[in-house]
């Protein structure tokens, strides 16, 4: 669950962070009382849980209240990435000196956590990182340990940041751990010209698995502007991404999902989804899992790879089957069924002979006829 950043300015106020004071509205005509309370001059930021909103023209400055007005009005309702503008932030500028980048990140390979900084942060941060790997450190944190003030000191000196830095990095560790937080970042955090340190900027990304630790946030996170079928798909309580592809995946299991999205794109394919109907296929989840799929209009075929093991293949095919009753088949399906009870699940596959259902009997094949469907359209 990302925050909005105004969410996340909150939260970093709350454990000592300094940051620029701001209030943020959804209409335009509020924009210009609130620019009058921070003083007149401010920072409008368009809302939405996506980067780039800076060079998208979704970050601006308003050098007065009917200003403020007026630039609210040009980004609330912007298209950034995809996501819909549906509030603004204002905030109060602030003289920068100097930039930097600094972030905590879970590092599931490795099985800790991962400081990031680097002392030339800001818009160009992914530039800095891909041509000049040297500028940014990487630096693992034992969790039982902790961001302890000496460690804090060694991130900011392996960073080339300041020492008055150093005390915002055992805060923003305190953010990640108490607030169960897989990402928390800020960038740029800056020293102003009067010697400030403060975070201009932030995101936090929560562990879902975490909601019932983390009541506050609610179930209002749902971003207007997100995938409407990654939003039919929760609904649906199915874990269902969206992909930029062609071919639409099903599969039980995600390590077995990861695998099939892995062997489409080695056959000339893009997958378009990540689908996970974990251990159950019965027919309402596989029907709701190709309603979903079909109603991707990119999606060209369907690839379903089932490895049959407490729910034995044969259960899925018969989910299958009676999924194909209340969803209408408009693309190829080609389906993959191994393990327990395959060659049964086969059958009752071919018993049904559906004109747009193909079997493969293994992963390579099937991916195979899914790539070729999708690519002749």
């Amino acid at each position: 669950m990302d925050l909005y950043e105004h969410q996340a300015r909150d939260l970093f106020a709350e454990y000592g962070i300094a940051v620029p004071e701001a209030e943020t509205v959804e209409f335009a005509r509020e924009a210009a009382l609130a620019a009058e309370r921070l003083g007149g001059r401010v920072v409008v930021k368009a809302q939405v849980k996506t980067g780039g909103r800076g060079k998208a023209g979704g970050v601006k400055l308003a050098a007065d209240p009917a200003a403020a007005e007026l630039t609210a009005r040009q980004i609330l309702g912007m298209d950034i990435k995809g996501h819909t503008v549906a509030k603004v932030m204002l905030a109060q500028p602030v003289d920068i000196e100097t930039e930097f980048y600094v972030s905590y990140v879970l590092d599931r390979a490795a099985g800790t956590f991962l400081a990031i900084a680097s002392a030339e942060g800001g818009m160009d941060i992914e530039e800095v990182a891909a041509t000049r790997p040297e500028a940014v450190a990487r630096i693992h944190i034992d969790p039982a340990e902790g961001v302890t003030a000496a460690k804090a000191v060694e991130i900011a000196v392996a960073a080339g940041l300041p020492s008055e830095t150093a005390p915002v990095l055992e805060s923003l560790w305190q953010v990640l751990v108490r607030e169960d937080a897989l990402l928390v970042e800020v960038n740029p955090l800056v020293r102003t010209t009067d010697g400030r340190i403060l975070a201009l900027d932030g995101k936090v990304t929560l562990d879902d698995n975490a909601r019932f630790r983390q009541s506050r946030w609610g179930d209002d996170q749902e971003d207007p502007g997100a995938d409407p079928l990654e939003a039919a798909a929760a609904a649906k309580g199915l874990n269902y991404v969206k992909l930029d592809g062609e071919v639409g995946i099903i599969g039980n299991g995600a390590g077995l999902v990861m695998s099939t999205l892995d062997v489409v794109a080695g056959c000339g394919a893009r997958p378009a989804n990540f689908l996970d109907i974990g251990g159950g296929a019965s027919a309402q989840v596989m029907a709701d899992g190709l309603s979903v799929i079909l109603s991707d209009p990119d999606v060209k075929s369907v690839f379903v790879n089932v490895f049959g093991g407490i729910t034995a293949c044969d259960a899925v095919a018969e989910g299958i089957v009676q999924a194909l009753e209340s969803v209408r088949l408009t693309k190829p399906l080609v389906v993959r069924l191994d393990g327990n009870s395959a060659a049964r699940g086969r059958a009752i596959l071919d018993d049904r002979a559906h004109p747009l259902v193909e079997q493969a009997t293994t992963m390579d094949g099937a991916a195979r006829q899914a790539a070729v469907l999708a690519n002749a359209g």
